[in-house]
């Protein structure tokens, strides 16, 4: 039995198949007549992070409170925000982050059985609640949040301390993330396999070379099946 350890990117990695949340964002709020076009939506949407962050209840949100507490923050931001309905924006953007989540659960279930997993994110302070939340948690041996941790992808600290939780050698090691550069290159640099989760339409950046790519997750049985044999 594979002892290798197996480290996930939370959002846009376990929650969709590869798209961040400002553009998954972007689609429902454009589906209900929102008119910024991604490329002006974007900044606002880094500034509800922002904000998001320094909410003092963050800490207590669960997956679909945060959701909801961003998309009213995008309300009182975006210049149409009153005129969209943020709140059936969030509806459907948790709607369509938990049938991902159904559909990689199992997955997630089986190869807890076979590695050691553990979650790295630049996250705001609650991604244990959400994971919990999500019926996630369980197949997660560490769970590295970088807002209680103090470091954030792509600094080498936060994927060596999970790893040091973990027991076991870059090496030895797998991070399975969306974003090219705080994910896979920053990983690759430190010796760790590589597995990068983007539509087959996105293109790599220079210079990166994941040791795998995958459209959803579902696909990553395969790419580690000749590892571990």
């Amino acid at each position: 039995m594979s002892q290798d350890a197996l480290l996930f990117d939370f959002g846009g990695t376990l929650d969709a198949d590869g798209e961040r949340w400002a553009v998954r964002f972007h689609r429902e709020y454009a589906a209900g007549g929102g008119r910024l076009p991604l490329k002006e939506f974007e900044p606002v949407f880094r500034q509800s992070d922002r904000e998001l962050e320094m909410e003092p209840t963050i800490p207590a949100m669960g997956f679909r409170a945060m959701i909801a507490a961003q998309a009213e923050l995008l309300r009182r931001l975006l210049p149409d925000g009153r005129t969209v309905d943020l709140a059936r924006v969030a509806e459907r953007f948790h709607a369509e982050s938990l049938r991902t989540v159904s559909r990689n659960r199992p997955l997630l279930e089986s190869l807890a059985r076979r590695y050691r997993l553990g979650i790295v994110s630049n996250f705001t302070g609650n991604l244990a609640r959400c994971l919990a939340e999500l019926d996630l948690l369980g197949f997660f041996a560490v769970v590295t949040d970088s807002a209680l941790v103090g470091w954030a992808k792509p600094d080498p600290r936060i994927f060596q301390s999970s790893l040091e939780v973990l027991g076991e050698r870059p090496e030895h090691a797998w991070m399975i993330g969306d974003n090219a550069e705080s994910d896979i290159r920053a990983a690759a640099a430190l010796g760790l396999r590589t597995c990068w989760l983007a539509p087959p339409e996105r293109q790599a950046p220079d210079q990166i070379t994941p040791t795998a790519r995958i459209a959803r997750l579902t696909e990553l049985p395969a790419v580690l099946a000749p590892c571990t044999d």
